[in-house]
């Protein structure tokens, strides 16, 4: 996942740190963003049998279909093209490298152009 969202993402690395051999530290975060998202190995509640499941994490997007076409075109593998959500918004499934997967959202169409809900 790291290569892939300093990357394949367009994220900027901010921090890279290791501690020994089986703990590293590293921050990324869209270019001039604040809010900086950690993907720390070997640190905390970590177990093997979570990789390759959802990771809990969602990312949004003010276009989710270009982000979409933009990040498929980069290699990124998605498990579920964009596609409206009972809870009125557009959701899309992407996986890393290691299969683990990812939530990327955004508004329905209407919504992302100022029409009607």
């Amino acid at each position: 996942m790291c290569a892939q969202v300093a990357n394949t993402l367009g994220f900027e690395k901010r921090q890279d740190e290791r501690f020994g051999p089986d703990f590293r530290w590293l921050t990324v975060a869209p270019p001039g963003e604040r809010t900086e998202l950690v993907l720390a190995h070997g640190y905390g509640a970590w177990e093997p049998e979570r990789v390759g499941k959802f990771t809990g994490i969602v990312l949004g997007a003010d276009d989710i279909q270009a982000t979409y076409e933009t990040l498929k075109a980069k290699g990124v593998q998605f498990i579920e093209a964009p596609a409206a959500q009972a809870w009125g918004m557009m959701q899309a499934i992407f996986t890393d490298t290691d299969g683990n997967q990812y939530v990327l959202v955004g508004p329905a169409a209407a919504d992302a152009t100022g029409g009607a809900q």
